[in-house]
């Protein structure tokens, strides 16, 4: 028996959970997590101190909006097939809250974001991700970090 190797599309309402995900930041509403996501997602790898599944993110999401009044989650690609999606987006915001610990700067950053989805029928199950932590850190002024003078200086 040879195995089926049809590719089947998202669904309409494949790609609309997926727009209520990216909206729980947007549209500042971590409770749409909820109608996103199933019960049991996991969020592959869990930020510092994320607890498991949606509620685990809310508080993230929280943070995003109190740091970034205007958090916005631009979606620029989706590539999905087979009840999976890959998702390349950047985050947009204005630097007008402390964000991991780095006080406001009220500069304009973006950061890219790449994600990986596994839908159980139409909610999302699994997230993998990876965002541009280094890029920001740079935007923001705060990388490279700041070092003490090097012993050549000190010597002078």
């Amino acid at each position: 028996m040879t195995p089926d190797t049809t590719a089947s599309a998202l669904t309409a309402n494949q790609h609309a959970t997926l727009q209520i995900f990216y909206g729980a930041f947007t549209r500042k509403n971590p409770d749409l997590l909820d109608e996103a996501v199933t019960p049991e997602w996991q969020d592959i790898p869990l930020s510092p101190g994320q607890g498991p599944g949606p509620a685990g993110l809310k508080p993230i999401i929280l943070g995003f909006i109190d740091a970034l009044p205007d958090v916005e989650i631009v979606v620029d690609e989706v590539i999905g097939f087979n009840n999976r999606a890959g998702v390349r987006a950047r985050i947009v915001g204005t630097h007008r809250g402390t964000l991991f610990g780095i006080p406001a700067t009220n500069r304009r950053i973006e950061i890219a974001l790449h994600e990986f989805h596994r839908f159980e029928g139409d909610r999302i199950s699994y997230t993998w991700h990876l965002e541009d932590w280094f890029g920001m850190l740079h935007q923001l002024g705060a990388w490279p970090p700041k070092t003490a003078s090097l012993p050549e200086e000190r010597a002078s």
